[in-house]
């Protein structure tokens, strides 16, 4: 991959990544209410869910979505429900803010909120077909495939997680000017926000073949 082709990968996976979708949201929200460094386990689970997507697509899964309307139901319905789920929790959260306690609400041990991002992101039929319509316009056919997507999953995963980093340090300050229940308030409009991608996704059909 020359230098020209990943300059172009990374402008084009920055606006992409950089529209709130759900594990954006959930890195703000989580930078709102657990602090910036904890809320860094999430986008771990975010990123792994990435790897996910770069390994599936290489071996044909996002074709196989895009072929498949039942494959692409079932992964749809998964992820419709998991979101609803996270979405009611984080709408009706209450209470004090509980930044760097795990021990007094579970919801922000490390290995919870690394299960919570990987789970949305895994669930999302969307980012395979995203994934799959994205990266191959990028990969080189006359050069070997497997290093090229070697590097551009690397610089995928590096891309989202230093934009959750930012939405997360951008909970965090929100909640030193908005105080003690901002976390609250900024959970639920995420909470909120997730219901709404879960109709989108309810509502959203696999592209014709």
């Amino acid at each position: 991959m020359n230098a020209p082709t990943l300059l172009a990968f990374v402008v084009a996976a920055t606006v992409a990544i950089a529209i709130p979708g759900p594990t954006v949201l959930l890195a703000l929200a989580n930078g709102s209410r657990y602090g910036t460094r904890r809320a860094m386990f999430g986008m771990l689970g975010a990123v792994a869910s990435d790897v996910v997507l770069v390994v599936a697509v290489g071996v044909g899964l996002g074709a196989l979505l895009l072929a498949s309307e039942t494959a692409f139901s079932i992964v749809k319905w998964i992820g419709v429900a998991y979101l609803v789920f996270l979405g009611f929790r984080m709408l009706i959260a209450r209470g004090s803010l509980l930044q760097g306690d795990p021990a007094a609400d579970p919801r922000g041990s490390r290995h919870a909120l690394f299960l919570k991002s990987f789970l949305v992101a895994v669930t999302n039929p969307k980012g395979y077909l995203f994934v799959g319509a994205l990266l191959p316009q990028f990969i080189i056919p006359t050069a070997p495939p497997l290093g090229q997507y070697v590097l551009i999953g690397i610089v995928f995963c590096a891309l989202d997680f230093a934009i959750m980093l930012g939405y997360a340090l951008l909970g965090a300050q929100a909640i030193r000017l908005l105080k003690r229940r901002g976390a609250v308030w900024i959970e639920r409009v995420c909470g909120a926000i997730l219901l709404g991608l879960a109709a989108w996704l309810a509502a959203s059909r696999r592209a014709p073949a």
